[in-house]
């Protein structure tokens, strides 16, 4: 599986790799799945499920491997996505908390297979980095109050 990619970030599912990877691509513009391999005769595992997909999130190749149940993400490891604004920060939310995913803190979630997002507004480091030392001391403390972030009230607590 060539990747035009130096480096591809390489994620182990139990045995859903195929489902998310479709998840995932339905999720963001410029995003495909873009190759299956499937399990054949005498192979590990049951002929014509999927064993290793490629797919393009927003241009950038991923691998999904259908590992088995051995090994489970870790918060270690996360898909830091940044967010044009409120609206794509609310929509990415809603679905990848949907069915079983689990919200976090600071912007931080798990989707429904244990994959750790940081869903993260623009405006964010602009706000708690911003020149304003006081104005982002209150930025920073108002986000690390919330769990999804809420782009008008870190303005708020900036002072724009």
């Amino acid at each position: 599986m060539a990747s035009p990619q130096k480096i591809t970030t390489f994620l182990w599912f139990d045995s859903q790799a195929e489902e998310a990877a479709e998840f995932y691509t339905s999720l963001f513009p410029d995003s495909k799945i873009t190759d299956v391999q499937r399990h054949g005769e005498g192979g590990p595992g049951t002929p014509g499920t999927a064993w290793i997909v490629g797919f393009q999130l927003a241009g950038q190749q991923f691998t999904a491997l259908n590992g088995g149940p051995q090994f489970k993400f870790t918060e270690a490891t996360s898909l830091y996505v940044d967010c044009e604004d409120q609206a794509e920060v609310d929509r990415l939310w809603d679905a990848l908390t949907a069915d079983g995913g689990e919200e976090s803190n600071c912007g931080w979630l798990k989707d429904r297979w244990g994959l750790s997002w940081q869903i993260i507004p623009s405006d964010l480091p602009r706000l708690i980095g911003g020149p304003d030392q006081a104005g982002a001391g209150r930025a920073m403390q108002a986000m690390l109050g919330m769990g999804k972030i809420d782009v008008q009230a870190l303005r708020d607590a900036y002072g724009e």
